[in-house]
């Protein structure tokens, strides 16, 4: 029976017995229910990365050739002085935009960038350093010093009046004026006959404010001399090793291969000399030039692609080829004005390498070419540089690479970072506003100058200012709080299942605007990396925590730890994404010397918790006892003693006290604007007294006036008075009007009632 049961059941449910070859099928029973139809979410477009594209001057969606690899050249320095806060404008943001790509968009970017040892301005500054040396080492007389020094200013004089540019000519004219200022003391000196050791004081002097006006002297006369390549290697060698340290100073990640134009010259020569077989460039006297006419009549090249309107500039042009390559017998050997150097012939007194054409050396943008094109191939992703290369230099590099591969895209994505100014104006040694790394790092940390660059955009032109370092410095401070803020409320003691707490409203509010600060986050780096943006929104989102732990504090009740946990360490993490954290901190930025803040941290604040709550509870018993000593003692050391060494005390009225482990420089800092606001108030109050002192004391002296007596004294205007002292008659002797009776009866009335409120004070009242 139950077997007959089973069988109806199983034949309900699968249909009628299957067919021979027939496939059975599980089939509702009339009326069973079944799971409904699944219809998948609409969801969103997901955002994509733009990138402002010089190339066609607007933002461009960025699609990588290979996948998620991304191949990238960067224009690196040319090593003749020290690296300026223009190199750090244009390495900065490069740092942070390949960052960006690489930690947060999670490309596989291969960055490559070029060190120029092999230079106009290298050759020129060598020479001029090695001719002074030699200057120096002969320790010439003080009249032929002066003579030296005459004989100098004669051809300096020639070019300070053919100098237009105002800038330099102001510079120009510094140092004239410099020197003649020092030439007169020696002057005065040889003349006089002073002793040894003063004359040599002023020729000391004289060779210091004259080092640049002998150089070039020196170079002019005798820079053809100089023919040992090792004097050209040694300058760049060593500014070189200047910037790489200066790049690590400021938490600039180091490329993924550096080249060096010195390294790759073979590699130079057989690019120029394809050129030469594709058509495109030409030998003239031993040089081989760029035909700028031929390529740009070709089918399948275009000729200044990023700056079309600035073809034909010759100040542009002719900078771009070097000093010592715009003489009139260098340009007699072009084709066209517009033709650039692929290859220069080595005069005397330069550097040079063997070639087909003769001893010569690279042109400046041939150089790029080679080694990008030797790295990266036919075709890179990125190519990156200051906007003041974008003509003739990057549009040159285009041409000849082009030129040289026979295509149409050597570069996809040509990105330049804004220009740098200095408090609104151009930097320049003339206005003396020229600001080394070193010095810059010696006013503001690296991180600082980091923020202030991420608060503006890196195609745009950046003002560094003092009001531009404030608001950086303001804003670190803002985040920093926050981050010891959360990291006091984590290390309040709660058991395994007290870290999880029942959310309210605010907690789920905060989490939702959280998760909006996400969204507007991306979309702000998918937009050309838009980090002026993304910080403006952190400083939301921090705002947003901190008026919701105001608001549990108002009420006596413990943020939600998870929650702020969450959004500092999403914080931390794109701050470490953006370079702004350089150490490998967990939560917020590290505290003392690099490589040892996360365990300073960990080390010291158990026993810096230790120390605050027993100091809370000497303060209670202290002022249970009323025992103002023991507070005064508890107030110094946390206003005297603990900024000192970097820790920070906050007193809450009935809270915990919070521990914050800060820069002691922060700190002292506070301390004395703290100090100085106390001051402020205290003489404030001491001239409010005085105030107040003086006006009781004048009132004083006016109630011990009896009323009889106070128009006596004024004869200037009245000139009789009744028997109680009451005015009747003006100066000229005319009787009061009515209106001038009843208004000195009025003042009399009043004297009247001060003067029986002074014969009523005690002999110890308040005015004595």
């Amino acid at each position: 029976f139950h077997v007959a049961r089973w069988f109806r059941h199983i034949e309900a449910l699968l249909g009628s017995p299957c067919g021979k070859g027939q496939p059975c099928r599980l089939q509702a029973s009339k009326g069973r229910r079944v799971q409904p139809q699944w219809s998948p979410p609409a969801g969103t477009q997901p955002c994509r990365l733009h990138l402002y594209n010089s190339l066609t001057r607007n933002k461009e969606v960025f699609i990588p050739q290979d996948g998620k690899k991304v191949t990238w050249y960067c224009c690196g320095p040319t090593v003749y002085d020290a690296s300026h806060m223009g190199h750090a404008r244009s390495y900065i943001s490069f740092d942070i935009l390949r960052r960006v790509l690489k930690d947060y968009f999670k490309f596989d970017v291969f960055y490559c960038m070029n060190i120029t040892d092999i230079d106009d301005k290298i050759i020129k500054r060598a020479r001029q350093n090695h001719l002074f040396e030699q200057y120096l080492e002969k320790r010439p007389e003080a009249a032929q010093l002066l003579e030296d020094v005459q004989a100098a200013l004669k051809p300096f004089s020639v070019k300070l009046n053919e100098t237009t540019d105002p800038d330099k000519k102001q510079m120009l004219e510094r140092i004239q004026h410099e020197v003649q200022l020092a030439t007169e003391p020696l002057e005065k000196a040889v003349q006089s006959r002073l002793t040894g050791e003063e004359v040599n004081s002023c020729v000391e002097v004289l060779l210091e404010e004259a080092k640049d006006l002998l150089s070039d002297w020196l170079d002019s006369t005798l820079g053809s001399d100089v023919t040992d390549n090792s004097i050209f290697s040694k300058l760049p060698k060593f500014w070189e090793g200047e910037f790489h340290r200066d790049m690590e100073a400021l938490n600039v990640l180091p490329p993924d291969v550096l080249t060096r134009v010195s390294e790759y010259v073979p590699e130079i020569v057989n690019f120029v000399q394809k050129i030469v077989d594709n058509g495109y460039g030409y030998v003239s006297n031993g040089s081989v030039y760029f035909d700028t006419a031929k390529f740009a009549s070709s089918e399948k090249h275009s000729y200044g692609k990023l700056v079309p309107e600035a073809v034909g500039d010759q100040k542009a042009l002719q900078e771009g080829e070097g000093d010592l390559s715009i003489s009139a017998d260098r340009l007699s050997e072009k084709r066209s004005p517009n033709d650039f150097a692929l290859w220069k012939a080595s005069k005397p007194g330069e550097p040079s390498w063997p070639c087909p054409w003769g001893k010569g050396r690279p042109g400046w943008h041939i150089e790029c070419s080679a080694m990008a094109g030797t790295l990266l191939g036919a075709s890179m992703d990125i190519h990156g540089g200051g906007f003041d290369l974008r003509f003739p230099h990057h549009d040159n590099e285009l041409a000849q690479s082009e030129a040289y591969f026979e295509n149409d895209c050597w570069v996809r994505y040509f990105l330049h970072t804004g220009h740098l100014t200095i408090a609104g104006c151009k930097m320049s040694k003339s206005l003396k506003n020229f600001i080394t790394i070193k010095d810059a790092l010696k006013k503001h940390s690296a991180r600082q100058l980091r923020l202030a660059f991420l608060m503006h955009s890196w195609k745009d032109t950046l003002d560094y200012s003092s009001n531009t370092m404030e608001s950086a410095l303001q804003y670190e401070k803002f985040l920093n709080e926050f981050f010891l803020n959360v990291k006091d409320i984590l290390r309040a003691p709660v058991d395994i299942t007290g870290q999880f707490e029942k959310w309210g409203e605010e907690e789920a509010e905060l989490n939702k605007n959280f998760y909006d600060k996400k969204t507007a986050i991306h979309e702000a780096l998918c937009d050309n990396v838009d980090t002026r943006t993304v910080m403006e929104e952190m400083r939301a989102l921090v705002s947003q925590c901190n008026l919701y732990m105001a608001a549990r504090k108002a009420m006596r009740k413990r943020p939600n730890r998870a929650l702020l946990e969450n959004i500092a360490l999403y914080l931390t993490h794109m701050l470490k994404i953006f370079g702004a954290i350089e150490e490998e901190s967990s939560l917020g930025f590290p505290v003392g010397g690099s490589g040892t803040s996360l365990n300073l941290e960990s080390t010291v604040m158990p026993y810096l918790q230790v120390l605050s709550e027993f100091r809370e509870g000497v303060r209670k018993i202290a002022r249970e006892q009323k025992v103002p000593e023991v507070l005064q003692l508890s107030d110094a050391l946390r206003d005297d003693i603990l900024p000192e060494l970097g820790v920070r005390f906050e007193d809450h009225e009935g809270l915990p006290t919070v521990v914050k482990l800060v820069d002691r420089n922060t700190l002292l800092k506070e301390r004395e604007e703290k100090r100085q606001v106390e001051e402020e108030k205290r003489k404030k109050k001491e001239e409010a007294a005085r105030r107040k002192q003086e006006q009781e004391a004048a009132k004083l002296a006016k109630m011990k006036i009896p009323p009889s007596e106070m128009f006596l004294s004024e004869t200037d205007k009245y000139s009789k008075f009744d028997e109680n002292g009451l005015p009747t008659h003006d100066a000229e002797g005319k009787e009061l009007s009515k209106g001038q009776a009843k208004k000195v009866k009025k003042l009399f009335e009043a004297q009247e009632k001060l003067y029986k409120e002074y014969l009523q004070l005690p002999q110890n009242g308040s005015f004595q």
